[in-house]
């Protein structure tokens, strides 16, 4: 008797299923306040320091995918739309914070000095790229460099480790791209960045 409606139960359940739409939501606002507390924490920029208005790429917006969509179960047991909820971004885990020290230490007692003066700007990647080398005093020219390369693997590092921390892997590259934009927007005024087309700035 059981054998005979578990097959007709088990059909439905998969219909049901099948119109279920999951809504992924990307969290663009949450990604950028959250990748811009953690630049302004590096750099040393007040976090309520007005960011410019304008576009320094001279592309659109950026979205981050989320850090986690939530399936809601209960859509299984009626005809509907199950909408992903908008999860916070995961910006703080023993590893990402040991990263951000380095970070921050590194950029106010190194690299700081030589964005002020034009040797260094941010690339439109969001990296740190040596503009003028000549600006860099000859005795300081080796260390700034290894701390330029350093920075930039934290960097890196940085976003793989929020991408696992949120338990999206995939999601690295936007992170990334999240973030480059962050270095440049909450950039100081003075320093130099780079345009979308590679040109260099001065803001």
């Amino acid at each position: 008797m059981m054998k005979r409606w578990l097959g007709p139960m088990f059909a439905a359940m998969v219909l049901l299923t099948a119109c279920v739409t999951i809504n992924v939501h990307f969290p663009a606002v949450e990604a950028r306040e959250a990748a811009r507390e953690f630049v302004d924490d590096v750099i040393g920029r007040p976090a309520d320091a007005d960011a410019p208005a304008d576009d320094l790429f001279d592309g659109g917006g950026m979205a981050l995918a989320p850090a986690q969509a939530r399936f809601n179960a209960w859509a299984l047991l009626g005809i509907g739309t199950a909408h992903a909820q908008s999860p916070d971004i995961t910006v703080s885990t023993p590893a990402i914070d040991g990263i951000r020290a380095r970070m921050r230490e590194r950029f106010r007692g190194t690299l700081r000095p030589h964005f002020d003066s034009g040797a260094l700007g941010f690339g439109r990647d969001g990296s740190v790229q040596v503009r003028d080398a000549g600006a860099i005093p000859l005795s300081a020219r080796v260390a700034v460099n290894q701390a330029v390369a350093e920075q930039n693997r934290d960097a890196r590092a940085v976003y793989r480790e929020i991408a696992v921390a949120n338990g999206n892997p995939q999601w690295e590259g936007r992170i990334a791209e999240v973030f480059a934009r962050q270095w440049i927007e909450r950039s100081k005024s003075g320093w130099w960045y780079q345009d979308s087309s590679g040109s260099w700035r001065q803001k």
